[in-house]
């Protein structure tokens, strides 16, 4: 059975701004040997899936500088401490890069995205009766272009690799199993 490893010390190596890095010190319960790891401490993340009354769904193109390329994604971002759980943060999220605003906010499913060095989870909302209230409000570093897509086409985009994003991948399993699960469900409520 594998077995919890004790933490020995953790000290914090640098901080910049989207994440911290630290180095763990611990022992290997069965060896008995220290090990350092390396742990980028960030935000919990949320995805969100809008989802308008026609059933298209609100996606974001944008510029991602670590693939150096446009990527097709879903509005997302970090929960920020101010807006206290991840529920606020996706409407805020999805208000903000898109100008839409959802009837109803469901949660769908979580993931961590990388366990082995980061310490934390990527929240899925389904967006329900998504519509557009405003202009988006976008941060300094964004640069978006919205556009709708039919629902039905989303699956061709993932197999095809138009999308990419892992966690858009992931967020579109929870919403094929919110679906199954709510073989009722309407993109209205």
């Amino acid at each position: 059975m594998v077995e919890k490893w004790e933490k020995i010390s953790t000290r914090l190596l640098s901080d910049f701004r989207i994440f911290r890095a630290r180095q763990d010190t611990r022992r290997s319960p069965r060896t008995g040997e220290l090990h350092n790891f390396f742990i980028l401490e960030a935000n919990d993340w949320i995805n969100v899936i809008p989802v308008t009354p026609s059933g298209k769904v609100v996606f974001v193109h944008q510029f991602r500088h670590g693939v150096d390329a446009i990527t097709l994604e879903l509005p997302g971002g970090m929960v920020d401490a101010e807006d206290g759980e991840p529920a606020v943060s996706a409407a805020r999220e999805l208000r903000e890069e898109t100008g839409y605003a959802a009837d109803k906010i469901v949660f769908i499913g979580a993931v961590e995205p990388n366990p082995a060095f980061l310490n934390n989870r990527c929240h899925t909302y389904l967006a329900l009766g998504a519509r557009q209230v405003g202009a988006p409000e976008f941060d300094g570093a964004e640069d978006i272009v919205v556009e709708e897509v039919d629902l039905e086409r989303v699956p061709a985009l993932i197999s095809s690799g138009h999308i990419t994003h892992a966690l858009v991948v992931a967020a579109f399993y929870h919403f094929d199993r919110y679906v199954q699960q709510n073989p009722n469900w309407s993109a209205n409520n």
